[in-house]
Protein backbone atom coordinates (compact mmCIF):
# COMPACT_ATOMS: atom_id res chain seq x y z
CA UNK A 1 0.00 0.00 0.00
CA UNK A 2 1.46 3.43 -0.93
CA UNK A 3 2.61 5.46 2.08
CA UNK A 4 0.06 8.24 1.54
CA UNK A 5 -2.87 5.82 1.33
CA UNK A 6 -1.58 3.90 4.34
CA UNK A 7 -1.50 7.13 6.37
CA UNK A 8 -5.05 7.96 5.29
CA UNK A 9 -6.16 4.43 6.22
CA UNK A 10 -4.54 4.73 9.66
CA UNK A 11 -6.18 8.12 10.20
CA UNK A 12 -9.62 6.71 9.40
CA UNK A 13 -9.00 3.62 11.53
CA UNK A 14 -8.11 5.82 14.50
CA UNK A 15 -11.74 6.96 14.58
CA UNK A 16 -13.24 3.48 14.39
CA UNK A 17 -14.04 1.35 17.43
CA UNK A 18 -12.34 -1.86 16.36
CA UNK A 19 -13.58 -3.65 19.49
CA UNK A 20 -17.13 -3.44 18.19
CA UNK A 21 -19.00 -4.97 15.28
CA UNK A 22 -22.21 -2.91 15.31
CA UNK A 23 -24.08 -5.32 13.05
CA UNK A 24 -23.46 -8.14 15.55
CA UNK A 25 -24.41 -6.22 18.71
CA UNK A 26 -27.05 -7.80 20.96
CA UNK A 27 -28.74 -6.54 24.13
CA UNK A 28 -28.02 -8.98 26.96
CA UNK A 29 -29.13 -7.38 30.25
CA UNK A 30 -30.73 -4.43 32.05
CA UNK A 31 -29.85 -3.34 35.61
CA UNK A 32 -30.47 -0.39 37.95
CA UNK A 33 -29.29 1.74 40.85
CA UNK A 34 -31.72 3.94 42.84
CA UNK A 35 -30.26 7.14 44.31
CA UNK A 36 -31.54 9.55 46.94
CA UNK A 37 -30.96 13.29 46.86
CA UNK A 38 -29.56 13.75 43.36
CA UNK A 39 -31.43 16.11 44.03
CA UNK A 40 -34.52 13.89 43.90
CA UNK A 41 -34.81 10.09 43.96
CA UNK A 42 -33.26 9.06 40.63
CA UNK A 43 -33.07 5.70 38.85
CA UNK A 44 -29.89 5.09 36.84
CA UNK A 45 -29.99 2.27 34.29
CA UNK A 46 -27.41 0.17 32.46
CA UNK A 47 -28.20 -1.64 29.21
CA UNK A 48 -25.58 -4.34 28.54
CA UNK A 49 -24.47 -5.88 25.24
CA UNK A 50 -22.59 -8.97 24.07
CA UNK A 51 -19.56 -6.87 23.07
CA UNK A 52 -18.88 -5.15 26.37
CA UNK A 53 -20.48 -1.85 25.33
CA UNK A 54 -22.80 -0.53 28.02
CA UNK A 55 -25.42 2.12 27.44
CA UNK A 56 -26.52 4.45 30.22
CA UNK A 57 -30.12 5.56 30.62
CA UNK A 58 -32.25 6.99 33.38
CA UNK A 59 -35.85 6.48 34.46
CA UNK A 60 -37.66 9.74 35.28
CA UNK A 61 -37.00 11.11 38.77
CA UNK A 62 -39.50 9.90 41.41
CA UNK A 63 -40.83 7.22 39.04
CA UNK A 64 -40.46 3.41 39.17
CA UNK A 65 -37.90 1.15 37.53
CA UNK A 66 -40.80 -1.22 36.81
CA UNK A 67 -41.68 1.03 33.86
CA UNK A 68 -38.36 -0.03 32.28
CA UNK A 69 -38.25 -3.61 33.53
CA UNK A 70 -41.44 -4.55 31.71
CA UNK A 71 -39.59 -3.76 28.49
CA UNK A 72 -36.62 -6.05 29.11
CA UNK A 73 -38.03 -9.22 27.54
CA UNK A 74 -38.94 -7.20 24.45
CA UNK A 75 -35.33 -6.04 24.00
CA UNK A 76 -33.09 -9.01 24.83
CA UNK A 77 -31.25 -10.36 21.80
CA UNK A 78 -32.02 -7.31 19.69
CA UNK A 79 -29.43 -5.06 18.04
CA UNK A 80 -29.45 -1.81 20.07
CA UNK A 81 -28.43 0.19 17.01
CA UNK A 82 -31.91 -0.34 15.55
CA UNK A 83 -33.14 2.49 17.73
CA UNK A 84 -36.21 3.53 15.80
CA UNK A 85 -37.50 -0.01 15.32
CA UNK A 86 -37.09 -0.83 19.02
CA UNK A 87 -38.66 2.47 20.07
CA UNK A 88 -41.72 1.77 17.93
CA UNK A 89 -41.99 -1.65 19.56
CA UNK A 90 -41.92 -0.38 23.14
CA UNK A 91 -43.53 3.06 22.83
CA UNK A 92 -47.00 1.63 23.53
CA UNK A 93 -45.82 0.88 27.09
CA UNK A 94 -45.13 4.54 27.91
CA UNK A 95 -47.53 7.22 29.04
CA UNK A 96 -47.86 10.76 30.35
CA UNK A 97 -45.83 11.91 33.33
CA UNK A 98 -43.66 9.37 35.10
CA UNK A 99 -45.15 6.55 33.02
CA UNK A 100 -42.97 7.68 30.10
CA UNK A 101 -39.88 6.97 32.18
CA UNK A 102 -39.22 3.38 31.13
CA UNK A 103 -39.45 3.87 27.37
CA UNK A 104 -37.40 7.08 27.61
CA UNK A 105 -34.65 5.45 29.70
CA UNK A 106 -34.25 2.62 27.21
CA UNK A 107 -34.25 4.95 24.20
CA UNK A 108 -31.48 7.10 25.70
CA UNK A 109 -29.36 4.03 26.50
CA UNK A 110 -29.79 2.80 22.90
CA UNK A 111 -28.42 6.09 21.54
CA UNK A 112 -25.51 5.87 23.98
CA UNK A 113 -24.66 2.34 22.80
CA UNK A 114 -24.94 3.27 19.11
CA UNK A 115 -22.66 6.26 19.60
CA UNK A 116 -20.08 4.13 21.38
CA UNK A 117 -20.32 1.38 18.75
CA UNK A 118 -19.73 3.82 15.87
CA UNK A 119 -17.44 6.09 17.91
CA UNK A 120 -19.46 9.27 17.34
CA UNK A 121 -21.34 11.60 19.71
CA UNK A 122 -25.12 11.46 19.96
CA UNK A 123 -25.54 15.00 18.63
CA UNK A 124 -23.80 13.99 15.40
CA UNK A 125 -26.26 11.14 14.87
CA UNK A 126 -29.07 13.70 15.26
CA UNK A 127 -27.72 15.69 12.32
CA UNK A 128 -24.98 17.73 13.95
CA UNK A 129 -25.07 20.73 16.22
CA UNK A 130 -26.21 24.34 16.05
CA UNK A 131 -24.02 25.36 19.00
CA UNK A 132 -21.06 23.96 20.92
CA UNK A 133 -22.50 24.27 24.41
CA UNK A 134 -25.87 24.13 26.09
CA UNK A 135 -27.12 27.05 28.15
CA UNK A 136 -28.27 25.91 31.61
CA UNK A 137 -30.93 27.67 33.65
CA UNK A 138 -30.80 27.18 37.40
CA UNK A 139 -33.85 26.30 39.48
CA UNK A 140 -34.00 26.79 43.24
CA UNK A 141 -36.71 24.48 44.56
CA UNK A 142 -34.40 21.53 45.28
CA UNK A 143 -32.45 23.49 47.90
CA UNK A 144 -34.89 24.13 50.75
CA UNK A 145 -32.33 24.56 53.53
CA UNK A 146 -33.45 28.12 54.17
CA UNK A 147 -36.76 29.92 54.59
CA UNK A 148 -37.81 31.61 51.34
CA UNK A 149 -41.28 32.76 52.25
CA UNK A 150 -40.07 36.33 51.74
CA UNK A 151 -38.96 37.67 48.37
CA UNK A 152 -35.72 39.06 49.80
CA UNK A 153 -34.61 35.56 50.84
CA UNK A 154 -35.38 34.16 47.41
CA UNK A 155 -33.56 37.08 45.81
CA UNK A 156 -30.42 36.33 47.83
CA UNK A 157 -30.61 32.64 46.85
CA UNK A 158 -30.88 33.59 43.19
CA UNK A 159 -28.05 36.09 43.53
CA UNK A 160 -25.78 33.22 44.58
CA UNK A 161 -26.69 31.47 41.33
CA UNK A 162 -25.78 34.57 39.36
CA UNK A 163 -22.40 34.64 41.07
CA UNK A 164 -21.77 31.10 39.79
CA UNK A 165 -22.31 32.26 36.21
CA UNK A 166 -25.88 31.19 35.42
CA UNK A 167 -27.52 33.38 32.80
CA UNK A 168 -31.17 32.34 33.32
CA UNK A 169 -32.89 31.78 36.67
CA UNK A 170 -36.14 30.20 37.87
CA UNK A 171 -38.07 30.30 41.13
CA UNK A 172 -41.41 29.18 42.53
CA UNK A 173 -44.27 31.65 42.95
CA UNK A 174 -47.59 30.23 43.99
CA UNK A 175 -50.33 29.79 46.54
CA UNK A 176 -48.06 27.82 48.87
CA UNK A 177 -46.58 31.19 49.83
CA UNK A 178 -50.03 32.34 50.94
CA UNK A 179 -51.29 29.38 52.96
CA UNK A 180 -50.44 30.88 56.36
CA UNK A 181 -51.43 34.46 55.51
CA UNK A 182 -55.09 35.31 56.28
CA UNK A 183 -57.35 36.86 53.66
CA UNK A 184 -55.09 36.07 50.69
CA UNK A 185 -57.20 33.27 49.14
CA UNK A 186 -60.87 32.42 48.89
CA UNK A 187 -62.02 28.79 48.99
CA UNK A 188 -64.83 26.81 50.65
CA UNK A 189 -64.41 27.16 54.42
CA UNK A 190 -62.25 24.37 55.78
CA UNK A 191 -60.87 23.40 52.34
CA UNK A 192 -57.23 24.20 53.06
CA UNK A 193 -57.40 22.82 56.60
CA UNK A 194 -58.77 19.48 55.35
CA UNK A 195 -56.19 19.35 52.57
CA UNK A 196 -53.40 19.94 55.08
CA UNK A 197 -54.83 17.35 57.50
CA UNK A 198 -55.00 14.65 54.83
CA UNK A 199 -51.50 15.49 53.63
CA UNK A 200 -50.08 15.29 57.16
CA UNK A 201 -51.75 11.92 57.79
CA UNK A 202 -50.47 10.57 54.49
CA UNK A 203 -46.92 11.85 55.00
CA UNK A 204 -46.78 10.55 58.56
CA UNK A 205 -47.84 7.08 57.44
CA UNK A 206 -45.80 7.08 54.25
CA UNK A 207 -43.44 10.05 53.70
CA UNK A 208 -43.17 11.38 50.15
CA UNK A 209 -40.20 10.44 47.89
CA UNK A 210 -38.58 13.88 48.14
CA UNK A 211 -38.35 13.76 51.95
CA UNK A 212 -34.87 12.24 51.98
CA UNK A 213 -34.64 12.30 55.78
CA UNK A 214 -37.62 9.93 55.98
CA UNK A 215 -36.23 7.09 53.86
CA UNK A 216 -35.96 4.73 56.83
CA UNK A 217 -39.59 5.39 57.72
CA UNK A 218 -40.68 4.61 54.17
CA UNK A 219 -38.63 1.43 54.22
CA UNK A 220 -40.28 0.35 57.49
CA UNK A 221 -43.72 1.00 56.04
CA UNK A 222 -42.90 -1.04 52.94
CA UNK A 223 -41.72 -3.95 55.09
CA UNK A 224 -44.85 -4.21 57.24
CA UNK A 225 -46.79 -7.47 56.95
CA UNK A 226 -49.83 -6.09 58.77
CA UNK A 227 -52.51 -6.03 56.07
CA UNK A 228 -54.66 -3.56 58.03
CA UNK A 229 -51.70 -1.19 58.36
CA UNK A 230 -51.03 -1.48 54.65
CA UNK A 231 -54.64 -0.64 53.82
CA UNK A 232 -54.48 2.38 56.15
CA UNK A 233 -51.36 3.62 54.38
CA UNK A 234 -52.78 3.15 50.89
CA UNK A 235 -56.13 4.75 51.71
CA UNK A 236 -54.54 7.80 53.34
CA UNK A 237 -52.10 8.32 50.49
CA UNK A 238 -54.73 7.97 47.77
CA UNK A 239 -57.25 10.18 49.57
CA UNK A 240 -54.65 12.93 49.93
CA UNK A 241 -53.81 12.67 46.22
CA UNK A 242 -57.48 12.82 45.17
CA UNK A 243 -58.45 15.72 47.43
CA UNK A 244 -56.91 18.32 45.14
CA UNK A 245 -58.61 18.13 41.71
CA UNK A 246 -57.23 19.59 38.48
CA UNK A 247 -56.74 23.34 38.28
CA UNK A 248 -60.08 24.30 36.66
CA UNK A 249 -62.11 22.54 39.35
CA UNK A 250 -60.68 23.75 42.67
CA UNK A 251 -62.49 27.10 42.69
CA UNK A 252 -59.61 28.74 44.59
CA UNK A 253 -59.43 32.52 44.07
CA UNK A 254 -56.71 34.99 44.95
CA UNK A 255 -57.74 38.11 46.85
CA UNK A 256 -56.26 41.53 46.20
CA UNK A 257 -54.19 41.04 49.34
CA UNK A 258 -52.89 37.75 47.95
CA UNK A 259 -52.04 39.33 44.62
CA UNK A 260 -50.32 42.21 46.42
CA UNK A 261 -48.16 39.73 48.35
CA UNK A 262 -47.12 37.76 45.25
CA UNK A 263 -46.41 40.93 43.28
CA UNK A 264 -44.27 42.28 46.09
CA UNK A 265 -42.42 38.95 46.26
CA UNK A 266 -41.41 39.28 42.60
CA UNK A 267 -40.56 42.96 43.02
CA UNK A 268 -38.29 42.18 45.99
CA UNK A 269 -36.51 39.48 43.99
CA UNK A 270 -35.96 41.82 41.04
CA UNK A 271 -34.66 44.51 43.38
CA UNK A 272 -31.83 42.13 44.33
CA UNK A 273 -31.02 40.34 41.04
CA UNK A 274 -31.79 43.24 38.71
CA UNK A 275 -33.45 43.12 35.31
CA UNK A 276 -30.58 41.96 33.10
CA UNK A 277 -31.13 38.26 33.79
CA UNK A 278 -34.27 36.35 32.65
CA UNK A 279 -36.40 35.14 35.57
CA UNK A 280 -38.91 32.29 35.07
CA UNK A 281 -41.71 31.25 37.45
CA UNK A 282 -43.13 27.83 38.35
CA UNK A 283 -45.38 25.92 40.81
CA UNK A 284 -48.37 28.27 40.99
CA UNK A 285 -50.61 25.69 42.62
CA UNK A 286 -54.06 24.41 41.67
CA UNK A 287 -55.71 27.63 40.54
CA UNK A 288 -57.66 28.12 37.32
CA UNK A 289 -56.91 30.07 34.16
CA UNK A 290 -58.70 33.24 35.28
CA UNK A 291 -56.61 33.46 38.45
CA UNK A 292 -53.42 32.86 36.46
CA UNK A 293 -54.39 35.72 34.15
CA UNK A 294 -55.02 38.04 37.13
CA UNK A 295 -51.59 37.16 38.53
CA UNK A 296 -49.86 37.47 35.16
CA UNK A 297 -51.20 40.98 34.64
CA UNK A 298 -49.86 42.01 38.03
CA UNK A 299 -46.32 40.79 37.37
CA UNK A 300 -45.87 41.50 33.64
CA UNK A 301 -43.90 44.65 34.43
CA UNK A 302 -41.15 42.58 36.06
CA UNK A 303 -40.08 41.05 32.72
CA UNK A 304 -40.90 37.41 33.44
CA UNK A 305 -39.12 34.92 31.17
CA UNK A 306 -42.04 32.47 31.34
CA UNK A 307 -44.84 31.11 33.51
CA UNK A 308 -44.52 27.33 33.68
CA UNK A 309 -47.35 24.78 33.91
CA UNK A 310 -50.00 27.32 35.03
CA UNK A 311 -52.98 25.00 34.40
CA UNK A 312 -53.72 21.40 33.39
CA UNK A 313 -52.43 20.43 29.93
CA UNK A 314 -55.69 18.68 29.00
CA UNK A 315 -57.46 21.95 28.15
CA UNK A 316 -55.75 23.66 25.15
CA UNK A 317 -58.46 26.33 24.87
CA UNK A 318 -57.67 27.52 28.41
CA UNK A 319 -53.99 27.75 27.49
CA UNK A 320 -54.86 29.87 24.47
CA UNK A 321 -56.95 32.13 26.71
CA UNK A 322 -53.94 32.68 28.99
CA UNK A 323 -51.54 33.29 26.08
CA UNK A 324 -53.93 35.84 24.57
CA UNK A 325 -54.31 37.63 27.92
CA UNK A 326 -50.69 38.31 28.85
CA UNK A 327 -47.36 39.20 27.28
CA UNK A 328 -45.54 36.74 29.57
CA UNK A 329 -44.41 33.63 27.63
CA UNK A 330 -46.35 30.51 28.67
CA UNK A 331 -44.49 27.23 29.01
CA UNK A 332 -45.32 23.55 29.56
CA UNK A 333 -44.41 20.02 28.56
CA UNK A 334 -42.41 18.17 31.22
CA UNK A 335 -45.18 15.58 31.69
CA UNK A 336 -46.16 15.17 28.02
CA UNK A 337 -45.26 11.87 26.35
CA UNK A 338 -44.44 11.88 22.61
CA UNK A 339 -44.30 14.74 20.12
CA UNK A 340 -47.83 14.07 18.86
CA UNK A 341 -49.23 15.01 22.28
CA UNK A 342 -47.79 18.53 21.97
CA UNK A 343 -49.84 19.12 18.83
CA UNK A 344 -53.14 20.12 20.54
CA UNK A 345 -51.41 22.89 22.51
CA UNK A 346 -49.37 24.06 19.53
CA UNK A 347 -52.34 24.01 17.16
CA UNK A 348 -54.37 26.03 19.67
CA UNK A 349 -51.53 28.58 20.01
CA UNK A 350 -51.64 27.72 23.69
CA UNK A 351 -47.92 27.81 24.49
CA UNK A 352 -44.99 30.01 23.56
CA UNK A 353 -42.30 27.73 25.00
CA UNK A 354 -42.33 23.92 24.64
CA UNK A 355 -40.73 22.34 27.71
CA UNK A 356 -40.32 18.57 27.32
CA UNK A 357 -38.43 16.34 29.71
CA UNK A 358 -36.45 13.74 27.72
CA UNK A 359 -37.14 11.21 30.49
CA UNK A 360 -40.89 11.50 29.90
CA UNK A 361 -41.13 12.66 26.27
CA UNK A 362 -39.81 9.37 24.86
CA UNK A 363 -36.08 10.00 24.93
CA UNK A 364 -33.60 11.76 22.69
CA UNK A 365 -35.05 11.63 19.19
CA UNK A 366 -38.62 12.29 20.34
CA UNK A 367 -37.43 15.39 22.23
CA UNK A 368 -35.70 16.69 19.12
CA UNK A 369 -38.90 16.04 17.15
CA UNK A 370 -40.77 18.13 19.72
CA UNK A 371 -38.32 20.98 19.22
CA UNK A 372 -38.65 20.78 15.43
CA UNK A 373 -42.45 20.61 15.67
CA UNK A 374 -42.51 23.63 17.98
CA UNK A 375 -40.24 25.55 15.61
CA UNK A 376 -42.74 25.10 12.78
CA UNK A 377 -45.23 26.91 15.02
CA UNK A 378 -42.75 29.69 15.86
CA UNK A 379 -42.32 28.36 19.41
CA UNK A 380 -39.08 28.09 21.37
CA UNK A 381 -38.01 24.99 23.28
CA UNK A 382 -36.45 24.68 26.72
CA UNK A 383 -35.68 21.31 28.30
CA UNK A 384 -36.77 20.11 31.73
CA UNK A 385 -34.01 18.22 33.59
CA UNK A 386 -33.95 17.36 37.29
CA UNK A 387 -31.82 14.24 37.65
CA UNK A 388 -28.28 12.84 37.26
CA UNK A 389 -25.54 13.62 34.71
CA UNK A 390 -26.98 10.89 32.45
CA UNK A 391 -30.13 12.95 32.03
CA UNK A 392 -28.16 16.20 31.81
CA UNK A 393 -25.89 14.95 29.02
CA UNK A 394 -28.80 13.47 27.08
CA UNK A 395 -30.54 16.85 27.29
CA UNK A 396 -27.35 18.69 26.32
CA UNK A 397 -26.94 16.59 23.16
CA UNK A 398 -30.59 17.21 22.25
CA UNK A 399 -30.22 20.92 22.95
CA UNK A 400 -27.17 21.57 20.81
CA UNK A 401 -28.73 19.58 17.95
CA UNK A 402 -32.07 21.46 18.01
CA UNK A 403 -32.11 24.93 16.48
CA UNK A 404 -34.81 26.53 18.64
CA UNK A 405 -33.63 25.09 21.97
CA UNK A 406 -33.06 28.04 24.28
CA UNK A 407 -31.93 26.47 27.57
CA UNK A 408 -31.92 23.35 29.74
CA UNK A 409 -32.92 23.12 33.40
CA UNK A 410 -30.62 22.20 36.31
CA UNK A 411 -31.66 21.33 39.86
CA UNK A 412 -28.43 19.92 41.32
CA UNK A 413 -26.53 23.15 41.95
CA UNK A 414 -26.42 22.30 45.66
CA UNK A 415 -25.51 18.58 45.35
CA UNK A 416 -21.72 18.42 45.91
CA UNK A 417 -21.27 14.85 44.61
CA UNK A 418 -23.43 15.21 41.49
CA UNK A 419 -20.52 15.51 39.03
CA UNK A 420 -18.75 12.55 40.60
CA UNK A 421 -21.52 10.13 39.66
CA UNK A 422 -19.87 9.64 36.28
CA UNK A 423 -16.42 8.75 34.98
CA UNK A 424 -15.63 10.69 31.82
CA UNK A 425 -13.05 12.61 29.86
CA UNK A 426 -15.35 15.63 30.08
CA UNK A 427 -14.05 18.42 32.32
CA UNK A 428 -15.76 18.92 35.66
CA UNK A 429 -17.91 20.54 36.79
CA UNK A 430 -20.12 19.58 33.88
CA UNK A 431 -22.14 22.76 34.39
CA UNK A 432 -19.53 25.50 34.21
CA UNK A 433 -20.52 29.18 34.37
CA UNK A 434 -24.03 28.35 33.27
CA UNK A 435 -23.20 26.06 30.33
CA UNK A 436 -22.46 22.42 29.51
CA UNK A 437 -19.79 22.00 26.86
CA UNK A 438 -20.85 19.10 24.64
CA UNK A 439 -17.65 17.28 23.64
CA UNK A 440 -16.76 15.22 20.59
CA UNK A 441 -16.88 11.96 22.57
CA UNK A 442 -18.72 8.73 21.72
CA UNK A 443 -22.34 8.41 22.77
CA UNK A 444 -23.32 10.64 25.67
CA UNK A 445 -19.65 11.15 26.55
CA UNK A 446 -19.86 9.04 29.72
CA UNK A 447 -17.26 6.26 30.01
CA UNK A 448 -18.62 4.67 33.18
CA UNK A 449 -20.57 5.27 36.38
CA UNK A 450 -18.82 5.78 39.71
CA UNK A 451 -20.03 2.90 41.88
CA UNK A 452 -18.33 4.23 45.01
CA UNK A 453 -20.25 7.52 44.86
CA UNK A 454 -23.44 5.69 43.96
CA UNK A 455 -23.04 3.37 46.97
CA UNK A 456 -22.68 6.36 49.28
CA UNK A 457 -26.00 7.76 48.04
CA UNK A 458 -27.94 4.58 47.33
CA UNK A 459 -31.57 4.50 48.44
CA UNK A 460 -32.42 2.61 51.60
CA UNK A 461 -35.62 1.57 49.84
CA UNK A 462 -33.71 -0.27 47.13
CA UNK A 463 -30.06 -0.62 48.19
CA UNK A 464 -29.03 -3.12 45.52
CA UNK A 465 -26.36 -1.98 43.06
CA UNK A 466 -26.73 -3.31 39.50
CA UNK A 467 -28.39 -6.46 40.77
CA UNK A 468 -29.62 -9.13 38.30
CA UNK A 469 -33.11 -8.69 36.88
CA UNK A 470 -33.44 -12.14 35.33
CA UNK A 471 -36.99 -12.56 36.63
CA UNK A 472 -38.05 -10.01 33.97
CA UNK A 473 -36.41 -11.82 31.03
CA UNK A 474 -39.62 -13.60 30.03
CA UNK A 475 -42.05 -10.79 30.81
CA UNK A 476 -43.82 -10.29 27.49
CA UNK A 477 -47.20 -10.79 25.87
CA UNK A 478 -48.97 -10.64 22.54
CA UNK A 479 -48.42 -6.91 22.12
CA UNK A 480 -49.74 -6.33 18.62
CA UNK A 481 -52.95 -4.41 18.03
Amino acid sequence: MPRKKAAQYDEVLAHVNTNSRPSDLKITDMRFALLEGAPYPCIMMKLYTNQGITGFGEVRDMASKTYALILKGRLLGENPCNIDMLFRRIMQFGGQGRQGGGVSAVEIALWDIAGKAYNIPVYQMLGGKFRDKMRIYCDTDADMSEDRTAGEAMGQALKKRLEKGYTILKMDLGINLLRDIPDTMTAPLGYFEEQRRLSQISRKLYPTPWETDAVKERKKMRATKDINKQMEIFAARNKAMNYTPKHPFTGIQLTEKGLDYLEKYVADVRAIIGYDVPLALDHFGPIGADEIIRLARRIEKYNIAWMEDPVSVQYPEQWRKIVMSTNIPICTGENIYLAENFEPLLNAEGITIAHPDPLTAGGILESKKIGDLAQRHGVRMALHQAATPIHAMAAAHIGVATENCWACEFHANDVPWWDDLIISKMPKPLVNHGFIDVPDLPGLGIDDLNDEVIKENISALDPGLWEPTDEWNFEFSSDGF
